[in-house]
C-alpha cells in the first residue's frame, strides 16, 4: 500500500544537497509529486511531496533520508498526508493563477504585509515569492535610484477583481509604490511588440510645452496641456487650439529643443533588453515626428507614428499635417501593428502618460499607465510611478540577473 509523504528539509544551502537527498529516495522508487527549493542569503528551504510504493520500504527510505541530512547538518520533518487531502490538493490546481508585482525603490516589512494582508482578504493564497531585482546595497546614495521588486505567484478565485484591484491601488497610493495585479497566461513572458507615448514617457518634457516657451506662450499652451492630459479636455481639440498659438515660431527653433530633451530614467535600460528579447518597438505620439525620430534613433525604435508640423517659408502654420495622431488613432496602430507583426493583441505593451493614452493601453496585453495623472493611473490595469521605465521588465517577470547588460 503507498504512504504519502511531504518532506520538509531546512539548513544552509550546498552543492550536491539535493542529489544527495534525490539518491536516497531514488533506491525505493519513489514518485516525487510536488518539489520547491529556495535559499535565502544562503539558508535553503526544501519541500518534497512523494509517494512511497509501499509502506514496508517507507521506513527504511525516511531513515536513510534522515541520515543524510545528519550528514549534512540540516534539519528534516516528515508529514504523512492522507490520500484524501492529497485528492483535494490536486483539485485546486484548477483555480486561478495570478501575479502580484510590488516595485519601490525600496522594499520594507510594512510593504510585504500590505500586499499579503489583500491578498488574503480576497481569500487567494500565496504560493510562491521571488525577488526579481538585484541585490540590493545599504549605500544611501545608492538607495535613491534603487530598484526593489518582488514578485508573488498567488492562487484562488477572488469574489469581486475590481475590488481587489481598488484595494492594491489603495495600498500602492498610501505606501507610495507601484503594485501591479496580472493573470498568469502564457503571454505574460512572451510578449513581442511594445509601443510607447512619447512626450512625458519616453522623454522628460512635453514638447509642445517647450515650443510655447519659445514663443512666448508657455503658460497659457502648458496649462491647456495640463487638463489635456488629466482627460479633462478632448484631445483633439486642445492640441488644435494649442498648435495655433504656435504660428510663426521659426523652425530652427527645433533643432535647439531637441538637442535638450532627455530620456526618461530606464529607457535606455528597456530598449536595449526588448531588443535582445526579439521585441519590435514603436512610438505611437501626440506629439511632433521631428522629436520622435531622435528619439527613434537614439533608442533603437522601429516604428515612428507622430505628427508631422506644417512648416512654410521656414516658419510653423499652426496647424499639423493630417491624420492627427489622437487617442484612437493610437489604439488603431497598435492593432495594426500587431496584426502586421502577426501577433495577438495578448502580446503587445503599450505604455503612456495621459488621458488619450487610455484606448491603446486597454487594448494592449499588458497596459502601463507610467508616472501618470491620477485618473489615468486608476483607469489603467497597471501603473508605475515609482521607478524609471525599465520596471516594465519586472511586469514580464523578468530579473535584474537576466539582463545582457
Amino acid at each position: 500500500m503507498r504512504e504519502i509523504v511531504l518532506i520538509n528539509i531546512t539548513g544552509e544551502d550546498r552543492p550536491g544537497l539535493t542529489a544527495a537527498i534525490a539518491g536516497v529516495l531514488a533506491q525505493g522508487g519513489v514518485t516525487v509529486l510536488d518539489i520547491g527549493q529556495a535559499a535565502v542569503h544562503g539558508m535553503l528551504s526544501f519541500g518534497l511531496l512523494v509517494e512511497i510504493p509501499g509502506t514496508d520500504t517507507a521506513a527504511g527510505l525516511l531513515r536513510g533520508v534522515q541520515q543524510v541530512a545528519h550528514e549534512l547538518d540540516l534539519q528534516v520533518r516528515f508529514t504523512p498526508v492522507p490520500d484524501a487531502e492529497y485528492r483535494q490538493w490536486v483539485e485546486r490546481q484548477d483555480k486561478g493563477r495570478y501575479v502580484v508585482t510590488l516595485l519601490s525603490r525600496k522594499v520594507s516589512a510594512e510593504h510585504l504585509q500590505r500586499v499579503s494582508a489583500v491578498v488574503a482578504r480576497h481569500g487567494l493564497n500565496i504560493d510562491r515569492i521571488d525577488r526579481l531585482s538585484a541585490r540590493m546595497p545599504l549605500d544611501s546614495e545608492q538607495e535613491a535610484l534603487g530598484k526593489g521588486c518582488l514578485e508573488f505567484a498567488v492562487s484562488g478565485d477572488p469574489a469581486d477583481l475590481e475590488a481587489l484591484r481598488a484595494d492594491f491601488f489603495e495600498a500602492a497610493q498610501a505606501l507610495d509604490v507601484d503594485i501591479a495585479f496580472q493573470q498568469e497566461t502564457v503571454f505574460r513572458r512572451n510578449r513581442r511588440l511594445a509601443v510607447f507615448d512619447m512626450d512625458s514617457t519616453l522623454i522628460e518634457a512635453e514638447v509642445i510645452d517647450e515650443l510655447a516657451k519659445a514663443a512666448g506662450v508657455g503658460e497659457k499652451v502648458a496649462a491647456i496641456t495640463e487638463r489635456a492630459m488629466r482627460g479633462e479636455l478632448d484631445f483633439r481639440a486642445s492640441f488644435t487650439e494649442r498648435l495655433a498659438l504656435l504660428k510663426g515660431l521659426p523652425e530652427d527653433v527645433l533643432a535647439g529643443i531637441g538637442a535638450s530633451l532627455r530620456l526618461t530614467e530606464g529607457a535606455e535600460t528597456l530598449f536595449a533588453e526588448l531588443k535582445r528579447l526579439g521585441y519590435k518597438t514603436a512610438i505611437l505620439s501626440g506629439g511632433f515626428s521631428y522629436f520622435a525620430r531622435q528619439v527613434q534613433q537614439k533608442l533603437g525604435i522601429d516604428y515612428v507614428f507622430a505628427n508631422e508640423l506644417e512648416i512654410v517659408d521656414g516658419q510653423l502654420t499652426g496647424v499639423a499635417v493630417e491624420p492627427i495622431v489622437d487617442a484612437q488613432r493610437k489604439a488603431d496602430l497598435l492593432r495594426e501593428l500587431a496584426e502586421r507583426e502577426g501577433l495577438q493583441l495578448e502580446q503587445t505593451i503599450a505604455v503612456g502618460d495621459g488621458a488619450n493614452d487610455l484606448p491603446m493601453l486597454a487594448l494592449a496585453g499588458l497596459g502601463v499607465a507610467f508616472r501618470a495623472k491620477p485618473l489615468v493611473r486608476r483607469s489603467a490595469k497597471q501603473a508605475i510611478t515609482t521607478l524609471g521605465l525599465d520596471g516594465v521588465l519586472y511586469l514580464l517577470g523578468y530579473r535584474d540577473r537576466e539582463s545582457g547588460r
